[in-house]
């Protein structure tokens, strides 16, 4: 395997696991990376590198402005976000859905609809025709539905094992989500012989 070149580079993560999966995969990659001891730092710096440590719902703001050459972040946040990235490859890890979400057994007809997906829940009700009221919630949305504060929500779903416990059921998938490759377009560009073989690396050991 040939050498990156040894360009500046900053990447935009979100925290948690999916920072963890991001640096090992990016360090598979050929980046002189690896997992930062634990502390309170939300920067970290392997010479050229620079990672930035940041809420999953920032990193395509941290992309799209060019403070972040490039980032890694969920599909589902990309849809919500709207931002104007280059999205080059699916990272196949952290996969999750999105879906509409009722109170088992519930045909009433929906007024109103909680999320933290504002955007992608209007889009998918424009899609269906419907006119219900979309209010944006954070923290345990699946409470809308069960309190009468609304009759669905959007949210994500990865094991189910929240709707069974309260009787609630996925009516419709509206997408399916995984950990994604972003890029600035301009840093594509200015620093396109680090990046291309980059995303080329990553897409040769997301395919095994």
């Amino acid at each position: 395997m040939t050498t990156l070149p040894d360009l500046p580079l900053t990447l935009a993560l979100p925290k948690g696991r999916v920072f963890e999966r991001s640096v090992e995969l990016l360090s598979q990659a050929g980046l002189p990376l690896s997992v930062p001891e634990k502390s309170r730092a939300l920067r970290h710096r392997f010479g050229q590198i620079e990672l930035l440590e940041l809420r999953n719902s920032d990193v395509p703001t941290y992309v799209d402005l060019g403070v972040a050459d490039a980032g890694v972040v969920g599909k589902d946040v990309l849809m919500e976000a709207g931002r104007d990235v280059y999205e080059p490859l699916d990272l196949k890890f952290a996969r999750c859905r999105l879906a509409l979400i009722r109170e088992r057994g519930d045909r009433s007809p929906i007024v109103r609809v909680a999320s933290k997906y504002p955007r992608v829940a209007r889009d998918y009700l424009r899609s269906r025709g419907m006119s219900a009221e979309v209010i944006k919630l954070s923290g345990n949305i699946e409470l809308a539905t069960l309190t009468g504060l609304a009759e669905a929500v959007v949210d994500i779903v990865e094991t189910g094992s929240t709707l069974r416990a309260n009787n609630l059921e996925e009516v419709e998938v509206i997408a399916h989500s995984s950990a994604r490759l972003i890029v600035n377009r301009s840093s594509l560009k200015l620093k396109r012989d680090l990046l291309r073989p980059l995303i080329h690396r990553l897409a040769e050991l997301v395919a095994d």
